[in-house]
C-alpha cells in the first residue's frame, strides 16, 4: 500500500467552510491520555470552525467508533495513538499519524498538518480498498506520520502477537499445573501420571490445547498488524508448521522463535502481494481467496524445505555433540543443559537438551536429567521475580502473567516465560540462559538427579529428585540471577530509550500520565500494552480491551462538534449507567437532575450513614452542609479539601489519604499512601493543565473512595508541561473494583478537565460546597 501527495485543502478554516474530521485517539497503557486527546482535538477543531468526530480506544474499549457514513463525508483523519490503529477503513483519505502526547499539546497544529497530510492508499489504494484491503501497520508515508514518534511497525506487531498469545500461556499453563496437583497419581519413580480417562485428564488435555494453539496464536496475530486480515490465516498456519517438527523431520518444532520468523514472513508476504497489479474484476476474491492460499502455501513450503531443513540438522548434531560430552566436567556439562534449556524454551535446543537427559534415565544415569530439571523452572521464576522486584518496569497485564508464570514454575512449566522472552528477546532470553546455566552447574556440581523426565519444584516434592537440598539451592540461586539480570538489563534499556516506561500486548488497566511520558519525549509508550502487552489483558497490542462490566456501565458519547464559532459547550465523558442515574445510599437521582436535587439526595444518605455529622477541611464537625455526591458518589464534601498545606507531592499524597479516611473506608492509611508513591515511581500522575490524579489500588480501602484538593502555590508533579499541579484529585479502589471503577473515573475525570473553563470554575470556588457544586458537572 502507497501514498501519494496531493494539494492542499483550501477553503477551510475559520473564515471559510471548515472541514470535516475524523480522529482516532488511543494509549496502550492507560486511558487518561486517550481522553485528554480527544477532548484537546475537539475544543480545537471547535475554535478553528472545523466540525469533527472523534473515537477513543481507551482500556474500556472503543468508544464514539466511526461509522462508515463518516468515513465517506470526512475530509482528512488524525490518528494520534501509541498503539495500532486499522488505518485500512481510512483508505482515500488523508491521514496523519503522531503520538499520543502530540493530541494533548499540539491538537492545532495536527488540525493544520493534516490538511496537506498525504492520502493513505494513493488512487490504487481507493479502488482497491474493498478488496486488497491494506495492512493494518502498513507506514505511511513520512510526511504523515512527521514528528509523530510512532513505534515502528515491526515493534507494534511483535506485542501485538504476544498480547493475543498471553491468555493461551497462562490458560493452558494453569490447567495443566491444577491437572497435576489435583489429579496426578505418584509413581514408585517419584513421577506423576494422571489416569486416562479421569476428570483431570481432560482438564490436563485442554490445557495442552492451549499451549500447542499458543504458538500459532503469536505467529498469526504478529502477521495480522502487518498485512492485515489476509495475513492471519497464512501466519496461523505458518506458526502451527513452526512448531511441528515432525513435517520437516525434526523431533522438535521450533518453538516461539519459529513463531516470530513465521508471522513477520507471512506479514511481509502478504503485504508484497497486494502490491501487485491484478485486473479489476479479480480484486473482490484477492483479499477472502487469492491472497491466503497463495502466501500459505509459499510460506508453509518455504519453512519446511528451507528454514526446517537447518533445524533438523541442528537437533541431530547437537545431540551427538552432547553425548561425546558426558565423561567431562559436570559442572561445565550441567551450565551448557542449563544454557540449552533457557534458551529457547520448547524450541529444538530446548528440546535437545531435554530429551538428551531424559533418554540417559533408562541407563541409570540420573544425574544429567538432575542438571535439566535444576534449569527448567528457573525461567519462569525468574520472569516472575523480576516482576516482583521492579514492578514500575512492568505493565499491569505482565505482572498478572508473571503471578501465573510463578506458579507454572513451580511445576516444571518454562513456557510460562514465553511472553517475556517473546516481547523483550534481547533482555530476557540472555537472563534466562545465564540463570539456566547457573542452576544446571550447581545440579551438577553437588551431583542432583531426576529419576523422571520433568523438572521443577514438584519432581522434589514427589521425590524423584536425588540431593534435595541441593536441587532447590540450584532453582533459587539461577531464577535470583534470571530476575536479577532482566532487572538490570530492561532498566538499561528503557534508560536508553529515553526513561519510558515499557508496556506489552497488554497495558496496565488505569495508567495513566507515567506510561505516556515517553511520548513526549520521544518515542510513545509501547502498544501491546501494550503491550504492552498488553496488554492484556488484553490484547493491548491489537486493540482496545472491551470489558464486558465496563461496557455495560458506560454509555459511548459522540465527540461531534458542529463547525459554529461561538460558544458550544465541549464533549463530556461517558454517563454512569444505573439507568442513568447517579446512585446514592438514599435511593438515586437522574443524571440530568438539578444541583439541588442531587445535593438533598446526597445529604439523606449521608445522614442516614453518618447520623447527620459532616467534617469540614480543617477537621472539625459540622452538621449544617448537606454532603453532595459526585462520580457514584466516591466524591462527596467530606472528601474534598479547599487548600492543601503540603507543598510537596508525598506529603500531598499522605495528606489527601489522611482527607479520605475520614469517610470510614480507608483501612490502612500508610498502605494507601505507600502504594500511590509506588504507582508514581511507575511515572507521573501528573497530566498537565495544573492536574495531577494519583491513584491506587488497593485493598488498604474497602469501597472506591475519591478526594479532591487544591493547592494555590501548585505542587511539582513532574507534569508533562512542567505545570505544577494545582488541582489533585486521588483515586483509591479495593483490587476487586479496579477492573471498571477505577477506569470510569479517571475517563470522566480526564475528559472533563481539558475544559478550561472548568477548570478556572473549579479553582474559584469559594468551599466545599461551591466546589461540588462544580465537580457535580461531571457525568
Amino acid at each position: 500500500m502507497t501514498t501519494s501527495p496531493a494539494e492542499p485543502l483550501k477553503g477551510a478554516g475559520t473564515s471559510g467552510q471548515g472541514l470535516k474530521l475524523l480522529a482516532v485517539t488511543a494509549c496502550p497503557t492507560g486511558i487518561a491520555h486517550t481522553y485528554m486527546a480527544a477532548e484537546k482535538l475537539a475544543q480545537a477543531a471547535r475554535s478553528l470552525g472545523h466540525e469533527i468526530k472523534v473515537e477513543t480506544q481507551g482500556s474500556i474499549g472503543a468508544e464514539n467508533l466511526l461509522s462508515d457514513n463518516d468515513v465517506r463525508d470526512a475530509d482528512a483523519v488524525i490518528i494520534a495513538a501509541d498503539k495500532d490503529v486499522d488505518r485500512s477503513r481510512f483508505v482515500g483519505k488523508r491521514v496523519l499519524a503522531v503520538g499520543v502526547a502530540e493530541g494533548i499539546r499540539h491538537p492545532e497544529q495536527l488540525i493544520e498538518r493534516v490538511r496537506s497530510a498525504p492520502v493513505y492508499g494513493g488512487a490504487e489504494g481507493a479502488d482497491a480498498g474493498a478488496g486488497a484491503g491494506t495492512g493494518a501497520g502498513a507506514a505511511p508515508a513520512s510526511g504523515g506520520a512527521g514528528g509523530g514518534k510512532e513505534r515502528s511497525v515491526g515493534y507494534k506487531a511483535l506485542m501485538n502477537g504476544v498480547s493475543y498469545m498471553i491468555p493461551f500461556v497462562v490458560v493452558g499453563g494453569l490447567l495443566i499445573a491444577i491437572s497435576l496437583a489435583l489429579g496426578g497419581h505418584p509413581q514408585a519413580d517419584g513421577g506423576l501420571v494422571i489416569p486416562d480417562g479421569s476428570f483431570w485428564k481432560h482438564v490436563n488435555d485442554i490445557g495442552v490445547i492451549g499451549f500447542t494453539l499458543m504458538v500459532p496464536i503469536l505467529s498469526g496475530y504478529i502477521a495480522y498488524a502487518i498485512g492485515d486480515r489476509p495475513a492471519l490465516v497464512p501466519g496461523m498456519i505458518g506458526g502451527w508448521i513452526a512448531n511441528t517438527g515432525s513435517l520437516y523431520d525434526s523431533k522438535a518444532g521450533a518453538g516461539f522463535i519459529g513463531a516470530i520468523v513465521t508471522g513477520f514472513l507471512a506479514g511481509y508476504l502478504v503485504q508484497w502481494i497486494k502490491k501487485v497489479e491484478v485486473p479489476k474484476f479479480a480484486r473482490p476474491i484477492m483479499p477472502i481467496i487469492v491472497i491466503p492460499i497463495v502466501a500459505t502455501t509459499v510460506l508453509g513450503l518455504f519453512f519446511i524445505y528451507v528454514i526446517g531443513r537447518p533445524i533438523s540438522w541442528v537437533f541431530t548434531h547437537l545431540t551427538g555433540w552432547l553425548g561425546g560430552m558426558t565423561g567431562s566436567s559436570a559442572i561445565l556439562l550441567g551450565a551448557l543443559l542449563g544454557l540449552m534449556i533457557a534458551f529457547d524454551m520448547g524450541g529444538p535446543v530446548n528440546k535437545t537438551a531435554f530429551l538428551f537427559g531424559a533418554g540417559l534415565i533408562a541407563s541409570g544415569n540420573q544425574t544429567v536429567m538432575g542438571m535439566c530439571a535444576a534449569a527448567i523452572p528457573v525461567m519462569p521464576l525468574g520472569q516472575g521475580l523480576a516482576t516482583l522486584v521492579r514492578r514500575r518496569l512492568y505493565s499491569e497485564q505482565e505482572r498478572e502473567t508473571g503471578m501465573a508464570a510463578l506458579f507454572m514454575g513451580l511445576f516444571g512449566i518454562s513456557e510460562g516465560a514465553i511472553p517475556f522472552a517473546a516481547a523483550r528477546p534481547a533482555q530476557v532470553i540472555p537472563a534466562n540462559m545465564l540463570g539456566g546455566a547457573v542452576a544446571g552447574a550447581l545440579a551438577g556440581m553437588t551431583g542432583v538427579t531426576d529419576a523422571v523426565p520433568h523438572g521443577g519444584p514438584i519432581v522434589a516434592v514427589l521425590g524423584a529428585v536425588g540431593g534435595v537440598p541441593a536441587f532447590f539451592l540450584a532453582v533459587v540461586a539461577g531464577s535470583v540471577v534470571t530476575a536479577l539480570t532482566t532487572v538490570m538489563l530492561v532498566d538499561v534499556a528503557e534508560r536508553r530509550k529515553g526513561g519510558e516506561v515499557p508496556a506489552a500486548a497488554g497495558a496496565e488497566v488505569g495508567a495513566d500520565a507515567g506510561a505516556d511520558v515517553a511520548a513526549t519525549g520521544g518515542s510513545p509508550a509501547a502498544a501491546g500494552a501494550e503491550p504492552v502487552v498488553a496488554g492484556v489483558g488484553v490484547g493491548v497490542g491489537a486493540g482496545a480491551v472491551g470489558g464486558g462490566g465496563v461496557a455495560s456501565r458506560t454509555a459511548a458519547e459522540a465527540v461531534s462538534v458542529p463547525p459554529a464559532a461561538g460558544s458550544v459547550p465541549s464533549a463530556e465523558g461517558s454517563v454512569p449507567a444505573v439507568a442513568g442515574s447517579v446512585t446514592s445510599g438514599a435511593g438515586s437521582v437522574p443524571a440530568h437532575a438539578s444541583a439541588s436535587a442531587r445535593e438533598a439526595d446526597g445529604a439523606a444518605a449521608d445522614t442516614a450513614a453518618t447520623g447527620g455529622n459532616d467534617v469540614s477541611s480543617d477537621g472539625t464537625e459540622r452538621d449544617d452542609v448537606p454532603d453532595v455526591e459526585v462520580l457514584s458518589g466516591y466524591l462527596t464534601e467530606r472528601t474534598v479539601k479547599t487548600q492543601l498545606v503540603a507543598d510537596e507531592k508525598e506529603a500531598a499524597i499522605r495528606e489527601m489519604a489522611e482527607l479520605v479516611a475520614g469517610t470510614g473506608k480507608v483501612a490502612d492509611v500508610d498502605e494507601l499512601v505507600r502504594v500511590a508513591l509506588a504507582r508514581e515511581a511507575q511515572g507521573t500522575t501528573g497530566l498537565g493543565e495544573e492536574i495531577a490524579i494519583p491513584h491506587a489500588k488497593t485493598d488498604a480501602v474497602t469501597a472506591p473512595v475519591v478526594g479532591f484538593a487544591r493547592s494555590a502555590d501548585g505542587i511539582d508533579w513532574g507534569s508533562l508541561d512542567g505545570t505544577r499541579a494545582r488541582l489533585v484529585f486521588l483515586i483509591s479502589v479495593p483490587e476487586a473494583a479496579a477492573g471498571d471503577e477505577h477506569l470510569r473515573i479517571l475517563a470522566l475525570l480526564s475528559r472533563k478537565l481539558m475544559d478550561a473553563d472548568f477548570r478556572a470554575r473549579l479553582q474559584g470556588a469559594e468551599d466545599e460546597a461551591a466546589v461540588l457544586r462544580v465537580l457535580g458537572e461531571i457525568q
